[in-house]
């Protein structure tokens, strides 16, 4: 939260020898308006956050309190990682989930939240038309919805929040070696190492992850994946495949949390019923 502090405003003084009257009392409280908006203004603009402007209509005091600067937030509740509720890109939140892992098959660690993010609209351009005939209730069941949302051309973007304090990059890229391997596979056979050796090797030892740090994995159109790293992007690959199989890890038939998964088929159900 944005500390603002307002200096004091330099009100009129009103001449000892005359009452006031309505007219000079209005005077003055509209100087001191004028002052702490200026106030205001200042402090708004040395914190770099934007300087708010009220409605005409509405009255100074409604108008002084500044957000921090992020927007509604849905929050992965066994973590507590906190995801915007719309991203940079104008998606909106689908839902949220948690990867897990296991250490020799024993210990279960928390690794990342993860959010998915699709526009509306594109939703709703390329599957309204096959899905209209059906409720929202016959879409959330339908396995259908989420094949043709891995394979059409439809922007989306699964943001990755680290959780596990101790993760390196190099745990990353093995991690992607083997579960985006596997889904390389499934859908394009054997000869893929070398479309998955291009994929982990954006992930350079140079990147640290402490906790809190976020990854994005974006489809873009024309199936360009894109990869950033606390915000830097760090390479893209066009690649239908390649982008088919990290979507699957979060929204296809064996997906890391199955709840999320579900979640989220609900609210493309719902999109494109809208």
């Amino acid at each position: 939260m944005v500390s603002l502090r307002f200096p004091t405003a330099a009100v009129p003084r009103i001449p000892p020898n005359k009452a006031p009257n309505g007219a000079a009392i209005a005077a003055t409280l509209a100087a001191a308006a004028a002052a702490a908006a200026a106030s205001l203004t200042l402090t708004a603009k040395a914190t770099g956050r934007p300087v708010p402007h009220p409605a005409p209509s509405a009255p100074l005091w409604a108008s002084l309190s500044l957000a921090d600067g992020s927007g509604p937030s849905s929050v992965e509740p066994r973590t507590g990682a906190s995801f915007p509720t719309e991203a940079a890109t104008g998606r909106h939140l689908l839902g949220v989930g948690l990867r897990k892992t296991s250490i020799l098959g024993l210990k279960s660690i928390d690794v990342y939240a993860f959010g998915v993010y699709a526009d509306g609209e594109d939703l709703k351009q390329q599957l309204k038309e096959k899905y209209r005939k059906f409720c929202v209730s016959e879409l959330k069941e339908n396995a259908e919805l989420i094949n043709d949302a891995l394979e059409h051309d439809i922007p989306m973007t699964v943001r990755l929040q680290i959780v596990y304090g101790r993760l390196s990059i190099g745990s990353v890229r093995s991690g992607f070696e083997k579960s985006v391997g596997s889904r390389l596979q499934k859908f394009g056979g054997q000869d893929t190492k070398e479309l998955l050796q291009s994929f982990v090797s954006l992930f350079k030892d140079d990147y640290k992850l402490p906790k809190g740090s976020v990854i994005e994995l974006s489809r873009e159109s024309s199936h360009v994946l894109k990869i950033s790293i606390e915000g830097e992007e760090v390479g893209s690959i066009q690649s239908k495949l390649l982008c088919q199989s990290i979507l699957d890890l979060y929204i296809g038939d064996d997906p890391f949390d199955k709840n999320a998964k579900d979640n989220i088929q609900e609210n493309i159900a719902s999109i494109l019923k809208s």
